[in-house]
């Protein structure tokens, strides 16, 4: 009987044992299968999200990405964003100012030579005259653009040393893209368009490792200033908001501060200033920082030289009256004196 049971049996349990095991077999199969799967799925996210992580961290920035948060720092005399000003009002332009800030976030992606045109008091020579010349309204030469020739660096086109085509402003920014090495170097603006060549002289090298996280920024249409402190990309600080006096059209001495991006040059605790038309020094200017051509940030001037520093003047931030420099409070002009350091920080002049 018991033989009899087992073939019983065994004819029984071999034809569930071969459907079974088979079974089991595509369900790990299977089981394996979905897990690599998951995986392939879970690699192929993540590879798009550091792709669109990537694409995001190489799209140029807009002034909609910038951050723009007050954390001041020097909070005296401080302006609102809107404030009056006799019968109308006067606003700090943050839109504009994001559209610079976004543009100095933009250029300072990859690694770039950068350097400085330089020619403060003609110290490196005096510029060639340009093909195409005007006498502007202080009856000496600039270019089309009304650049002048005096302080400036002629730019010429590449390939023609003969004669120069316009004239770069003393403090301007631009990316060195030869040897520094050769008599002609050649370069393309940051704070102007087009590439050019300039003979050597005229341009001081600043590296590849500087970085320009500190922006001052006057506006001549509304008189004013503020300071800017980068915290990280398209993010911004406000560390300070202040009335401020630019340069007046004024021939023959006084001149309008010029528009546009300047790097710091030098500084001076006291910018020593002729009386016009002599050679008589009439007084100074404190923590007076250089950004173009004559052109200081600078607090209140004295009227003699041994005079003692003046905090406030009630012209500030009402109509240009300086010969080009931008007039601060002077607690004001040495807070940016302190706080800006020489060819890492930026001059941002706009209208």
């Amino acid at each position: 009987m018991v033989p009899n049971l087992f073939n019983y049996m065994r004819l029984f349990l071999y034809p569930v044992i071969f459907f079974v095991v088979p079974f089991i077999f595509s369900c790990n199969h299977q089981r394996e299968n979905s897990q690599d799967e998951a995986e392939r799925r879970k690699a192929d996210s993540l590879e798009q999200v550091r792709l669109a992580e990537e694409e995001e961290r190489r799209r140029p920035r807009t002034a909609d990405d910038i951050q723009l948060s007050k954390d001041l720092a020097y909070d005296q005399y401080t302006l609102a964003d809107e404030y009056p000003y006799k019968d109308t009002v006067r606003v700090f332009q943050w839109d504009k100012i994001k559209e610079k800030l976004a543009y100095v976030d933009n250029f300072q992606r990859g690694n770039k030579q950068y350097a400085v045109l330089q020619n403060y008091k003609n110290r490196n020579g005096e510029a060639p005259v340009v093909a195409n010349y005007v006498r502007n309204a202080y009856k000496r030469v600039s270019d089309t653009l009304g650049t002048e020739r005096y302080q400036s660096v002629p730019l010429y086109r590449e390939g023609n040393s003969d004669v120069p085509i316009i004239y770069g402003r003393d403090g301007s920014l631009v990316e060195l893209l030869s040897s520094d090495t050769i008599p002609m170097v050649k370069i393309t603006g940051i704070s102007f368009e087009g590439t050019w060549e300039v003979p050597k002289r005229y341009v001081k090298v600043i590296g590849d490792t500087v970085t320009f996280h500190h922006v001052i920024v006057v506006d001549v249409t509304n008189q004013n200033i503020c300071t800017i402190e980068r915290s990280e990309e398209a993010s911004w600080r406000i560390l300070s908001m202040n009335p401020a006096t630019s340069g007046v059209h004024k021939p023959p001495y006084s001149m309008e501060t010029p528009v546009g991006i300047f790097v710091l040059q030098e500084k001076k605790p006291k910018m020593l200033y002729l009386k016009d038309g002599t050679k008589t020094i009439q007084g100074y200017a404190p923590h007076a920082s250089r950004f173009t051509n004559g052109g200081y940030i600078h607090g209140v001037p004295t009227q003699h030289p041994d005079a003692s520093i003046i905090e406030y003047s009630a012209t500030l931030g009402t109509v240009p009256r300086s010969h080009m420099c931008v007039r601060n409070a002077s607690s004001h002009a040495k807070f940016i004196y302190d706080w800006a350091k020489t060819f890492q920080s930026l001059i941002i002049v706009i209208d």
